[in-house]
């Protein structure tokens, strides 16, 4: 489901349905389609568009202070910043570092007794070591104590974080929970919706900003570039999945935590 469910995703994306426009207008021979195609991907592809994305996203312009933070029964930190490397024994960091920075931040000011890590793992690649075994193993090497180091069970994706979240801190067996839960500011308003409704009181703890100039708007803004495509993909990837849950959720449908 998981599998598909991204394959559909990534046909909606910019690239994807360029693509489509494409084989269509070839196939069914009508420009329409190949002008639409090129269109979209000139849109998507300029900074001045990727950015108003990425800002309908983050909601606001930087980070709150840690000082401001209120205390909660645990700091949750979500997986998506390790990228697998021959010979790293703990892998590399990728685009989203902040994640944990911003977690062991929060700890060492006291912010919550515990730190939740997500083992988040792709179904498609079960012989991956889960993230977070390997964010625990960083967080001891910066002398966290180990008793205050917690581990989900494996996710598949930020749903199955949130349930598995739940199920390891006891939401749903009468106790209430109230933790900080720290992701990239564009993840937060789905991971927000997904967490509350596990049954945690959230504090958002926003980081990893894609989108921080605020320089007036030049000729530069409308020059199309591969960097302002992916971060429309990006974007438009986390509104699709937003509408998605918040659509489920409505309806009443989804997994609850037992």
């Amino acid at each position: 489901m998981l599998l598909l469910y991204k394959i559909v995703t990534a046909l909606l994306m910019p690239a994807g349905f360029t693509i489509l426009c494409l084989l269509c207008g070839l196939i069914l021979r009508r420009r329409f389609f190949l002008w639409l195609g090129f269109l979209a991907l000139l849109l998507f592809s300029m900074p001045v568009a990727s950015d108003a994305l990425m800002r309908v996203l983050e909601g606001q312009s930087g980070r709150v202070p840690v000082s401001s933070i209120s205390k909660a029964d645990a700091i949750v930190v979500l997986s998506g910043m390790i990228e697998p490397v021959e010979g790293a024994s703990l892998g590399e960091w990728g685009d989203a570092v902040d994640r944990f920075e911003g977690g062991i931040e929060l700890f060492r000011a006291g912010k919550a007794p515990a730190i939740v890590f997500t083992r988040g793992q792709l179904p498609w690649k079960p012989d991956l070591i889960p993230e977070g075994e390997l964010l625990s193993k960083r967080a001891l090497l910066l002398q966290l104590p180990p008793k205050s180091i917690r581990l989900t069970a494996k996710a598949g994706n930020t749903a199955d974080e949130a349930l598995a979240t739940a199920r390891l801190l006891g939401v749903g067996k009468g106790a209430g929970k109230k933790i900080i839960l720290v992701t990239s500011a564009y993840h937060m308003r789905r991971s927000l919706l997904l967490f509350e409704k596990a049954g945690f009181d959230v504090v958002p703890f926003r980081v990893d900003f894609q989108v921080f100039d605020k320089s007036r708007l030049t000729v530069l803004h409308f020059l199309p570039s591969a960097g302002a495509l992916v971060q429309s993909e990006k974007a438009l990837h986390e509104l699709v999945g937003w509408l998605f849950y918040w659509g489920k959720s409505q309806l009443g449908l989804g997994e609850r935590v037992v």
